[in-house]
């Protein structure tokens, strides 16, 4: 199997890249200037010996925490949980939210063999214990598909018990859509319109 076809076979792997764009990214590369290729496997490199999970959100850093976990400019009595770590960066764009973010790694799925030991609801369960970060709310900002509603209902068992105050994204976020896709005007009308989970309201 010649280089080519093993570079395609790596990005295959990407979501979203299939074959026919796979081999058209792998000729482009071989197309253009060797400092190029040099210079993406010196970024992917440095990604692969850098970048790790902050040990207290989960959100992606180089640092040994987060900019968001260590700003003390951040308002800490709330934490915005979301799925995955490129939403927190979704969120942030809007410029309308100034507290904490907690990852949760994906959402519950059976069929696809995620369950709650899949995901990092155990490191949540702690922050709302911990004496020195216990937040006074939650927001759940899982994403308005099956799987994310589910994943939503699920923490709010586990939560209510600590006396929080959950809310949930205002549902000015197509049912169906991922953070990553939403502007930013929309994601800063759901934050700003966040409801009380189990408040009855539509």
């Amino acid at each position: 199997m010649s280089a080519i076809d093993d570079l395609t076979r790596e990005l295959r792997r990407l979501p979203g890249i299939g074959t026919k764009t796979a081999l058209r990214l792998a000729f482009h590369m071989v197309k253009g200037p060797k400092e190029d290729i040099h210079r993406l496997a010196g970024a992917l490199a440095q990604v692969a010996e850098r970048i790790h999970p902050c040990p207290r959100c989960g959100n992606y850093c180089s640092a040994e925490v987060c900019s968001v976990c260590r700003d003390p400019s951040r308002d800490r009595s709330v934490i915005c949980v979301v799925e995955e770590a490129y939403e927190v960066g979704a969120i942030e764009r809007t410029g309308r939210y100034g507290g904490l973010f907690h990852v949760l790694g994906g959402r519950l799925s059976p069929l696809d063999g995620v369950g709650p030991g899949q995901l990092d609801i155990d490191g949540l369960l702690e922050r709302v214990s911990d004496p020195e970060e216990k937040p006074k709310e939650v927001i759940l900002a899982t994403n308005a598909s099956v799987e994310g509603e589910a994943t939503a209902v699920y923490l709010e068992t586990l939560l209510r018990p600590h006396g929080l105050r959950i809310t949930r994204l205002a549902r000015g976020i197509p049912v169906g859509s991922d953070l990553e896709y939403v502007d930013g005007t929309t994601i800063a009308e759901a934050l700003a319109g966040r409801r009380e989970v189990g408040d009855g309201s539509a």
